[in-house]
């Protein structure tokens, strides 16, 4: 099977082209938000889930910024000498890590602003989040990146020449990670939904901690078959760094939430 981009232009509208990454980015973004506020209401019963709605502008503002300014950090060498076109979003270049920590930081914000439980936000957004993503995935695809090396199976990707890396100009296959990326994190979708649902209330927080260690960890196996990463460093991509961190960085924090959860009982 051979998946082949049709473009990135999904239409054109008063001689404005839009593009199939905004489309699918916008509705990534509402998923994420309907997503969060069905499972608050159905996970916690305190009669705060409308106020997702009022939260949504938090997360996804500050998110997309966070995904693009961490874009072009890692591709400094570049905007470094082009900053305008640092704003220029309808050129794509979002980061998944860069949004995760500005979404966390809207996150904490609007918890205090609408006085949310903050753990309970990031649970629930977490489920959201990692859904979007496993749809937001196909904008990759009408742009043709976040592709793999060359691989010529039974289920592969066609890309043109003109968005082939450099080296790599007479191999017509490549790996769809972009497709690998979005079926694991359907697979996570499934995986929150059953943490939550199971732990949601006794321990605020541990969702979040799955999702960001269950993520980090395919995103660091995807990103070594990856072509187009940025800012290597060593044998490694930059996106690995930060999975391993971030996978650190959760793993210790579900402990803690676990074992402060068990001790409240105790006492």
């Amino acid at each position: 099977m051979i998946l082949h981009s049709p473009g990135d232009v999904a239409f054109t509208l008063f001689g404005f082209p839009v593009y199939f990454y905004g489309i699918i980015l916008a509705c990534a973004c509402l998923i994420a938000v309907c997503v969060a506020r069905f499972l608050y209401s159905k996970i916690y019963k305190d009669g705060k889930g409308d106020f997702i709605w009022d939260v949504s502008p938090f997360v996804v503002i500050l998110g997309i910024i966070g995904a693009r300014l961490y874009y072009c950090l890692v591709n400094l060498d570049y905007y470094f000498f082009h900053t305008v076109e640092v704003l220029n979003f309808r050129e794509g270049g979002l980061s998944i890590h860069g949004g995760i920590i500005a979404g966390i930081i809207g996150l904490y914000i609007a918890s205090k602003k609408y006085n949310i439980s903050f753990l309970r936000l990031l649970d629930v957004f977490a489920a959201g989040t990692v859904l979007a993503q496993a749809f937001g995935r196909w904008g990759n695809f009408f742009n043709n990146e976040a592709f793999g090396l060359p691989f010529d199976g039974f289920l592969k990707l066609y890309v043109p020449p003109a968005f082939r890396p450099e080296g790599f100009e007479n191999f017509p296959y490549y790996h769809p990670a972009f497709l690998y990326e979005s079926a694991a994190d359907f697979l996570i979708f499934l995986i929150l939904l059953v943490v939550l649902k199971n732990f949601g209330v006794k321990i605020e927080g541990l969702t979040l901690c799955m999702y960001l260690m269950l993520y980090s960890l395919i995103r660091f196996f995807i990103e070594g078959i990856r072509l187009d990463s940025a800012l290597n460093v060593g044998n490694l991509h930059i996106a690995q760094i930060m999975s391993a961190g971030i996978f650190i960085f959760a793993f210790a924090l579900g402990i803690y939430l676990a074992a402060r959860s068990l001790s409240s009982k105790v006492d």
